[in-house]
């Protein structure tokens, strides 16, 4: 029996490439893809160090992946073998409130790939083809199309919170979820203040375009704050640092009728008086994966509205997985999205 080979982890820390069966066509909504290059994003280590709540055991990691079609089932039309595509993660029922209401992101049956069914960190990954959309690599380089997952998350954070021209939209963290989010808010006309505590991280923020990137251990964030808005608070609040202590430091400076937009999967509480929703009447939003926010995003590097391909500091071969976690870990300074090749 032919085999491919995994990044398989098993529970928490424990982490091994294991060889599996090749998937085969049984649906005839199947897609195989051959994977080529893989990011390795935050929640991606929160499975592997337990720190996503959301995580089941054991998993084949992976959300961030593209390659080329290998095989489809009867009914797919829209892509073909030999194609170049990016695979869209969320798997919701279709039938339940969210789904009906057109939120299919927090279907109440969600199964998201590489968190709850096995994901594209392998030679091969198996998705439904509705998922599955076309990358023209003339005009969207195969590295850079691994960049558009995390982008359509920049779009929901954005479309949650209905961010448009003449916003003041704080960001807390450079890393990128902080930097698609920004990029994104700056492409729909909003200034943003990004904050991080490493210099060089704010500093490709600037490169992409931050309107002012502060460091928070240098420079009072409420005194920023009150500079770049006049004194009149953020209008939008996108919090990417996602700690106990970020949300509080969030309420702080919303502006009275802002937006706050929440990404953290972490399940340490923080301690909020009511009074912080109240006093100010703020608009607070959870975002989860992206609403179908592939085509848009799609368009935004085609049209050269965001320069992802800057955020790509590191590649490594796919079998250096643990050495690429260590990267990720021991350099905060200056990495930003490690890609794995295959």
């Amino acid at each position: 029996m032919n085999t491919m080979k995994v990044i398989n982890v098993t529970k928490p820390f424990e982490l091994s490439i294991n060889d599996i069966p090749n998937y085969e066509i049984e649906k005839d909504d199947d897609v195989i893809i051959k994977v080529q290059y893989g990011g390795i994003c935050g929640s991606d280590i929160g499975i592997y160090t337990g720190a996503n709540s959301l995580a089941k055991y054991p998993i084949i990691i992976g959300h961030e992946f593209v390659g080329r079609v290998e095989k489809v089932g009867q009914a797919v039309k829209h892509v073909k073998v030999g194609d170049f595509v990016v695979s869209d993660i969320v798997n919701s029922c279709g039938h339940c409130y969210a789904c009906r209401t057109g939120h299919h992101n927090v279907c109440k049956n969600l199964n998201v790939t590489g968190v709850h069914v096995n994901g594209g960190f392998a030679e091969y990954a198996k998705v439904r083809s509705e998922n599955v959309y076309f990358v023209d690599t003339d005009k969207i380089s195969e590295k850079t199309a691994c960049l558009i997952e995390p982008y359509a998350v920049g779009v929901e954070i954005n479309t949650r919170a209905d961010v448009k021209a003449g916003d003041k939209v704080v960001v807390f963290g450079s890393g990128p979820a902080g930097l698609a989010a920004m990029q994104v808010a700056v492409a729909r006309g909003a200034e943003v203040l990004i904050t991080d505590v490493f210099d060089e991280r704010l500093a490709l923020a600037r490169e992409m375009g931050a309107t002012n990137a502060i460091n928070v251990k240098e420079h009072s964030l409420h005194e920023a704050v009150a500079a770049f808005t006049e004194n009149e608070g953020a209008h939008v609040v996108i919090d990417a640092v996602c700690s106990p202590q970020s949300i509080l430091d969030a309420l702080d400076i919303v502006a009275p009728s802002g937006r706050f937009v929440v990404l953290g999967t972490g399940a340490t509480p923080s301690e909020i008086p009511q009074v912080a929703f109240t006093k100010k009447g703020i608009n607070v939003f959870g975002t989860r994966l992206n609403n179908k926010r592939f085509p848009e995003v799609i368009e935004l590097f085609e049209q050269g509205k965001v320069t992802p391909e800057k955020m790509i500091t590191h590649t490594c071969k796919f079998t250096d997985i643990e050495k690429a976690f260590d990267v990720i870990k021991n350099e905060k300074n200056t990495v930003c999205k490690v890609l794995l090749e295959w």
